[in-house]
């Protein structure tokens, strides 16, 4: 049976990650979410906490380690707020989410994160730090940018990946 595509889905924290990835993985036959920020908790893969941001600092080795078996299975869909640490080789598809600042500060004030915290990532959305990542790790034809400000948004770009990764399998049936 052919191997389903490999998806990361990334994004400044707030712009929709989980639950773009959580749908993706519940309507399709061939595709795992899988969370990196719960695989770090998960199985230590970091190196202690930030106390300032309030996160994990990640161990870059350990977590490209821990997937490494796992993105070779295929039919991943991967969901981390950067990306410019996974091996280009691994994914088919890079979906990079983006949304407004104020819709943005609106949905991160409500997870309660801390004013810094919160400002940092609206200027990293403003900068376009993800973005610029994913365009700088990943050859530009597989680079998506999509907007994902409304729940319109989101079902719009849930069909658009499912549609591109029905065809992907049809195009790969042989492989």
């Amino acid at each position: 049976m052919t191997r389903g595509p490999n998806i990361l889905v990334t994004g400044t924290p707030g712009t929709g990650k989980t639950s773009m990835c959580q749908q993706l993985a519940e309507r399709s036959q061939f595709l795992t979410h899988l969370n990196v920020g719960d695989l770090v908790k998960e199985r230590g893969l970091h190196n202690g906490r930030d106390e300032e941001f309030d996160c994990f600092v990640l161990d870059e080795d350990k977590v490209c380690d821990e997937m490494e078996d796992m993105m070779t299975e295929g039919g991943k869909v991967v969901d981390f707020h950067t990306c410019d640490f996974f091996p280009e080789r691994w994914f088919d598809l890079v979906v990079v989410l983006r949304v407004d600042n104020t819709t943005l500060f609106d949905r991160l004030q409500k997870r309660g994160y801390s004013e810094k915290k919160v400002t940092e990532n609206v200027e990293c959305e403003i900068m376009e730090v993800v973005l610029q990542e994913a365009r700088e790790s990943y050859a530009p034809e597989i680079v998506q940018e999509l907007p994902s400000r409304t729940v319109e948004d989101m079902e719009s770009n849930i069909e658009r990946v499912l549609t591109w990764a029905q065809h992907w399998m049809a195009q790969h049936a042989d492989d």
